[in-house]
């Protein structure tokens, strides 16, 4: 089924060709039905790779008809949860991490689930989607491994903050998230031990955390219902983020920023948590950040 509406109002979920997966198709309906926004569904079939002309093009009209009950499994799926959404379905020829991005181009984000590959095996796949999606898409980008902790009081979203203009871009999208939750904001930054000095001067903790409450006094004020706490952790980045998502509904961070995360090889905080998160992971780009090509 196709629709002409209006892009931006949509909300993009990954459907796995094997099978929809249930924990992502879940979290967009809500989100959906919580922002008013129209799903599209996308599956791609990847190029069959076969010595014989006609086999191959029957493999492919297999993989076809096995996508399409695939989008119609997934459809029903979000339409139990909220029978009210609007879901449309797309069914298109190609490798899905490419397609996903090509069609993100004005969507309000991207839903993906994972299948659970370790580091390198997700490196290695010709089928990878959340690590390139991620790392490539222009709209906040949604990864679904483990759910979202709804009985945790006070419910919270966290975010990372490190002062790079994807982090700015991350806190505004953090605060928009709790908002519409009625949830609480955690706000946090990871500073990396010195390797040069295991002490540092006792104003050190305060000062970071004064610049950590002004980091986040622009968003604070456009939504002064989001009640936010401020914390300064010593660690490992992702270390430190995975614990903090241990409770939360989601954790929020900024992806091609410079600062405290990224002095590493870029990407590597995102790509960590995506693999040892404890509950949804939303990544948002630089306002300035293009697709590649």
């Amino acid at each position: 089924m196709t629709s002409n509406v209006d892009p931006s109002a949509e909300l993009l979920v990954g459907v796995d060709l094997n099978r929809p997966f249930d924990l992502p198709l879940v979290w967009a309906a809500d989100e959906a039905h919580r922002r008013g926004l129209t799903v599209r569904l996308l599956l791609a079939v990847p190029p069959t790779h076969h010595g014989h002309h006609v086999d191959s093009t029957a493999q492919h009209l297999a993989l076809r008809a096995h996508g399409s009950d695939s989008l119609a499994q997934a459809a029903a799926r979000m339409h139990e949860r909220h029978g009210d959404l609007e879901v449309v379905t797309e069914l298109l020829d190609g490798m899905p991490a490419p397609l996903l991005c090509r069609h993100s181009l004005q969507a309000r984000m991207i839903v993906l689930g994972t299948r659970g590959l370790g580091r390198l095996a997700e490196f290695l796949s010709a089928g990878s989607v959340t690590v390139p999606v991620s790392a490539q898409a222009p709209c906040p980008v949604v990864v679904v491994r483990e759910p979202e902790h709804i009985t945790q009081q006070p419910p919270h979203v966290v975010v990372g903050v490190d002062g790079s203009p994807a982090s700015d871009a991350a806190v505004a999208f953090a605060f928009e998230e709790a908002a519409l939750r009625g949830a609480e904001l955690r706000a946090l930054l990871v500073r990396q031990p010195s390797m040069v000095s295991f002490r540092e001067s006792a104003p050190a903790e305060p000062e970071r955390l004064k610049w950590l409450s002004e980091a986040v006094a622009g968003p604070s004020a456009e939504y002064p219902d989001v009640h936010v706490t401020h914390e300064v952790a010593r660690g490992h980045p992702v270390e430190e983020l995975a614990r903090a998502s241990e409770g939360a509904l989601a954790v929020v961070v900024g992806r091609r920023g410079r600062g405290g995360y990224t002095g590493m090889r870029l990407g590597s905080v995102v790509h960590g948590l995506l693999h040892r998160a404890h509950c949804p992971v939303i990544t948002v780009p630089a306002p300035s950040t293009v697709p590649a090509a």
